[in-house]
């Protein structure tokens, strides 16, 4: 599930989407099914015109697709959390250049 979300600073505020969590049935799991679901939504989110996506998860599962902690970009969780669990992905190149602030999540994205 992608949802979006807004990188607030003082000065700017940049659209960005976030990645909830994967979570297969353990029947399924170690399959592929959850690789192709994230690789197919992350397609979807560039066609889209999306500059980045934010996902709080395993730090050994979602580097694989490119995430590194937000906070190399100067990106800080709203909350709490150990960097090394708070990722960025650029989906372009430059994607995040001059991006910086605290993610803001969408009340829905909060209520689950």
């Amino acid at each position: 599930m992608f949802t979006k979300l807004v990188i607030k600073s003082d000065e700017k505020e940049h659209e960005s989407l976030a990645l909830a969590p994967a979570s297969i049935l353990p029947a399924y799991q170690k399959q592929g099914v959850g690789t192709a679901l994230i690789h197919e939504g992350l397609k979807i989110a560039r066609k889209l015109g999306f500059k980045s996506v934010i996902v709080l998860g395993h730090p050994m599962y979602y580097p694989r697709f490119g995430f590194k902690p937000a906070s190399a970009w100067g990106i800080k969780a709203p909350f709490n959390v150990s960097d090394n669990v708070f990722m960025a992905l650029e989906l372009e190149n430059g994607g995040l250049n001059g991006v910086k602030g605290t993610v803001v999540y969408r009340e829905e994205f909060l209520d689950c």
